[in-house]
Parts: C-alpha cells; sequence; structure tokens
C-alpha cells in the first residue's frame, strides 16, 4: 500500500474504532491508545496527563513500549488491531 492509501485505511479504521459499542479489556484499549498517538502525534513523545497517576503510567507504559515506530508502521498496526478486534462491524 501507498502511504496515501495507508492514510485513507487509518481514517477509516479510527472511524469504526470511534464509533464501536464493543468493550474491550484495558490491554486493548491501550494499544489502541498508544498506536494513535504515535501514529498522530507531530512534536515528538506525548506525556498522558490527567488527575489518574495510575492510568496515566500505564498510557506512558503503552506509549513507550511503542516509541521506536514509524508514524506509518504505527498507522499499519492501528489498522491491523481494529480489523482483528472489531472487522467489518
Amino acid at each position: 500500500m501507498t502511504p496515501e492509501e495507508i492514510d485513507r485505511e487509518f481514517l477509516k479504521a479510527y472511524e469504526k474504532a470511534s464509533t464501536t459499542t464493543r468493550k474491550f479489556p484495558p490491554d486493548i484499549m491501550l494499544k489502541f491508545y498508544a498506536y494513535y498517538k504515535q501514529a498522530t502525534e507531530q512534536e515528538g513523545i506525548y506525556t498522558p496527563s490527567g488527575e489518574n497517576d495510575v492510568r496515566s503510567a500505564f498510557k506512558l507504559n503503552a506509549l513507550l513500549q511503542v516509541k521506536g515506530i514509524s508514524v506509518l508502521e504505527a498507522k499499519k498496526k492501528y489498522i491491523d488491531l481494529v480489523n482483528e478486534h472489531i472487522g467489518d462491524e
């Protein structure tokens, strides 16, 4: 796939993930979060903020796990994750 095709597929995958009514375990939700942030963050590493220190720690850990992958690879992995867990809903 070309980068433009990946961008289109990523946007479709994001739309599916945003509108699904399915409930996912926390580890899957963290993967969605980390791949999305890696794919869309333009200014280096994104640092989660919030009122819950434990939740922020889990988010930061998920982000650190994907830190070394490119934006394009993060988009591909996000698309794969959506296809695996949501499919053609």
